[in-house]
């Protein structure tokens, strides 16, 4: 007989869950560790965000090669940058770099959905997404990317609230992204958790369910 082959989005083809969130002057990314081809599990310590400065990190959900050459081409742009104007990249600077970025390529576009998050000068908390043609989107509370893009909200909207001190946030973002993440096959197995304040950044793994 036929076989039928599902249907697949490219972007969702490694797998990822990824989500940036705002507190009171603070700032989180959380993302998981799978690097998978479809359902099959390849590596559990996949990179999918990049830190550039100080108080700036970038997420890449979507597809592996293309989250390794776009985080390469930024850090080029980001490291340019900084030999020209001799200072640190804003967060609002770079995702004007990644929407160039990505729109120079949009007849033939890297699978990502960057998303920004970091601290402005004055401490005012800064997130950030794109879509794979670099549109960008601002948001006050979080924005989150990945093959569980429901799950994510479904948990963010229920737990996120307005001005959360770093260890609130820190225990909300985790909570959002292990639970969201259990209920999708394509990700998981670990997550790292970077929490960006006005004078530290600290960065914790946690431990998931590994199947």
């Amino acid at each position: 007989g036929t076989i039928l082959l599902a249907k697949m989005s490219i972007t969702s083809y490694n797998g990822a869950a990824i989500i940036c969130m705002t507190g009171k002057n603070c700032v989180a990314v959380a993302a998981d560790r799978r690097f998978g081809i479809q359902a099959q599990l390849v590596a559990t310590d996949f990179q999918k965000v990049y830190r550039f400065g100080e108080k700036l990190f970038v997420a890449l959900p979507g597809l592996g090669t293309d989250v390794q050459t776009v985080a390469q081409r930024l850090q080029f742009r980001h490291n340019l940058y900084k030999l020209r104007e001799e200072r640190e990249m804003s967060p609002k600077t770079m995702l004007s770099a990644i929407c160039n970025l990505l729109y120079e390529k949009r007849f033939g576009p890297y699978f990502v959905e960057p998303m920004v998050a970091g601290l402005e000068a004055d401490g005012t908390p800064f997130v950030a997404q794109t879509d794979l043609i670099g549109c960008p989107m601002v948001t006050k509370d979080f924005v989150v990317g990945g093959t569980c893009g429901e799950q994510l909200y479904g948990m963010c909207e229920s737990l996120w609230r307005p001005d959360m001190a770093p260890e609130e946030l820190f225990e909300t973002i985790s909570q959002a992204l292990m639970s969201a993440m259990d209920r999708d096959a394509l990700s998981g197995v670990g997550a790292i958790v970077h929490l960006i304040e006005t004078d530290k950044v600290t960065t914790r793994t946690l431990k998931t369910r590994m199947d």
